[in-house]
């Protein structure tokens, strides 16, 4: 038998260890990393990682601090003010690679925390970032070779490449390390008006690059007329050239025109990604959530199913064609933008194995689709819906209510959704309401303010969900936020009729939720077959309330975005604190959040039951997602805290 049929050879045994080596180390290398915003270019947020268990997570201690260098820019300039600190670092081959709110990059040790370069983008000089101001939620990695760089946009609307070993900028990338992502759109854009808050998809050599455009409400209530588009592109990795343009509102001659009536696709601006994206490397395929057009709660000036607004777009990312999209609201008038990266997940339905795309939503639905095809997993129906009664509106009739799964949290507002504690507090609730309109979800705005329930901002929200390899279940936050939608006659000078706000609430008695618990949750769904497999709240929520504190009642949860990771046996979630009545101004000057350090815990729960496992103090809460790494044999839990008017700082937790 010659050596080449051969496989028992010592000398062919010896020839092939460092071939091995080359094709396993690479794998194992990437298994102790988390190499993207939702731990990969999936957005799975699973790590393979066992070291910290359920025997042992309640033992987590603080293994480093670090504090944001934006806080010596701050003592510095004492009227620069910055939202909350969302951005969730990178870990790749031991050094962790993160952002901060005023779009500053670093690499960092990520054994020990010690700083190995700052870049900064020096935003502030441009003024505050359109839409909530100084806030950033990570940036994005790629190789080739000995060729690394880190690559992120600011808030003040620049992509920007780096040496990921140095820092400095990639002279041959644009120019000098930027390119001005204002220039290369179909209408000139105002940087007052349009950012970049979140890391991009980097997906065959190509960068996929969302924006954030100023909502309208947060101009003082009067819109302009024409706004910035919110089209999405694509750049070389290499050069940062830009390669193609996906109109997220068609312009004349192309496909999705029709549903724009009059000239409100030529002046219409939003629609944009300003989320995370998501995309399967294999097929070459990029997942767009896209957002809600400009006027969020008037549409009487962009009649129309209003394409591509609201839908979840899959593109070729070599060309940035349509493949297939759904659009998940026609018309939208509740700012109920897609909100997170959507899971890639592969799933098996009646014995059928399916390569899945799952978008959760703002409105609590999670709807399923073959991520190559776009075809439905479960029948998705149109629902008759209620009208407007707004002069010059034209709401949509009906709207898409998927068959499976069910809703995994509070849809619309009847009377049995009021809390019902004892009957004194279901009547303070009822008078509470009463002031407004409310109805089944998707009521319409109206003059006198409708009850939004889930709220504008969920339901789920740019948390996002997590999965994992194999199972097929889907991990989904959400939480019971009501809103109250009001439509007003536009402020003289106006180019629209009307305009929209919104306000929290209403409020329940005595600062009690006005909805019935729980308040704050997780649920788990099985996407095999659609159906829940369980539910658990996540925190104690208002139990020691005065007029709830004799009834011995279980965990409520707390009304807080939930930030969710999964490993093969935890489920790990931080929560947001709570906001100040002073935060509220944040959303009229764009540039302060205010917060209260609110129940801050790191918790582990069981992915198979939903069983709390354990909670582990935090010096702070999360307004930001956590991730996980191992370095030298250890493994580490990373969550971003702080921000606002807290000391904004990166948390890393170790066993002893």
């Amino acid at each position: 038998m010659s050596r080449r049929q051969g496989s028992t050879s010592p000398l062919l045994g010896r020839r092939w260890i460092p071939v091995m080596i080359g094709i396993l180390l690479p794998t194992l290398c990437a298994a102790k990393d988390w190499r993207s915003y939702g731990s990969d270019i999936a957005s799975t947020k699973y790590s393979p990682l066992t070291q910290i268990d359920a025997t042992n997570v309640q033992n987590l201690k603080i293994a480093w601090r670090w504090t944001s260098p934006d806080e010596a820019i701050r003592e510095g300039k004492p009227d620069l003010k910055t939202f909350v600190n969302e951005a969730t670092p990178l870990v790749i081959g031991g050094v962790l690679y993160t952002s901060t709110s005023m779009s500053q990059a670093a690499a960092l040790d990520a054994a020990t925390g010690k700083t190995l370069w700052v870049y900064d983008a020096k935003t502030y000089e441009n003024g505050t970032p359109a839409n909530v101001g100084f806030v950033h939620r990570g940036v994005s990695y790629w190789e080739d070779g000995d060729d690394r760089r880190v690559i992120y946009a600011t808030g003040d609307g620049y992509l920007i490449a780096l040496n990921a070993k140095t820092g400095k900028p990639i002279e041959s990338f644009g120019n000098n390390g930027r390119v001005d992502l204002t220039k290369g759109l179909r209408r000139p854009v105002d940087r007052a008006l349009y950012a970049s808050s979140s890391p991009p998809v980097i997906c065959r050599d190509v960068i996929v690059q969302g924006s954030t455009v100023l909502d309208a409400f947060a101009i003082n209530q009067v819109p302009r007329r024409v706004m910035p588009p919110g089209d999405v592109r694509g750049f070389d990795v290499r050069t940062g050239a830009q390669k193609w343009v996906f109109e997220t509102v068609p312009q004349e001659g192309s496909f999705g025109n029709d549903t724009w009536e009059g000239d409100s696709a030529e002046r219409t601006g939003s629609t944009n990604v300003w989320t995370l994206m998501s995309a399967d490397e294999e097929l070459g395929y990029v997942y767009l959530p896209i957002s809600t057009p400009t006027n969020d709660y008037y549409g009487g000036e962009r009649k129309g199913d209003n394409l591509f607004a609201e839908s979840l777009v899959c593109i070729n990312v070599e060309t940035g064609q349509r493949v297939w999209h759904f659009q998940m609201i026609h018309h939208g008038l509740w700012d109920y933008d897609l909100p997170a990266a959507p899971n890639l997940i592969d799933i098996t339905v009646d014995g059928r194995s399916i390569k899945a795309v799952a978008q959760v939503t703002k409105q609590a639905f999670c709807y399923v689709f073959d991520r190559a095809t776009g075809e439905p997993v479960w029948q998705i129906e149109e629902h008759i819906v209620p009208p407007s009664q707004v002069p010059g509106e034209a709401a949509s009739p009906t709207q898409p209510i998927p068959s499976k799964p069910a809703p995994f949290d509070r849809q619309g507002l009847t009377d049995d959704d009021l809390i019902d504690f004892t009957p004194e507090v279901h009547r303070l609730a009822q008078e509470a309401v009463r002031p407004y309109d409310f109805g089944p979800i998707y009521s319409p705005p109206t003059l006198r303010g409708v009850i939004q329930v889930p709220g504008l901002v969920g339901g789920a929200s740019w948390a996002g969900a997590a999965v994992g390899p194999g199972s097929g279940i889907i991990y989904i936050p959400s939480y019971t936020n009501p809103a109250i939608l009001t439509i007003k006659e536009a402020k003289q000078g106006s180019p629209f009729a009307y305009t929209g706000s919104y306000a929290w609430g209403p409020s329940g008695p005595d600062g009690l939720p006005i909805l019935k618990p729980p308040y704050g949750r997780i649920t788990a769904i099985d996407l095999n077959t659609g159906e829940h497999l369980w539910m658990t709240p996540v925190g104690q929520g208002p139990t020691d309330h005065p007029l709830l504190k004799d009834l011995d009642l279980p965990p409520l949860g707390w009304n807080r975005r939930v930030f969710p990771i999964l490993t093969p046996n935890l489920i790990i979630a931080v929560q947001a604190g709570k906001a100040s009545e002073a935060g509220v101004s944040k959303w009229k000057n764009a540039s302060l959040f205010n917060t209260e350090y609110h129940h801050p815990y790191l918790f582990a729960f069981d992915p198979r039951t939903g069983e709390q496992i354990a909670r582990v103090e935090m010096p702070g809460n999360s307004f930001g997602a956590p991730m996980t790494y191992e370095v030298d044999g250890k493994q580490y839990i990373a969550t971003p805290i702080g921000g606002g008017d807290q000391p904004a700082e990166l948390v890393v937790f170790t066993l002893p």
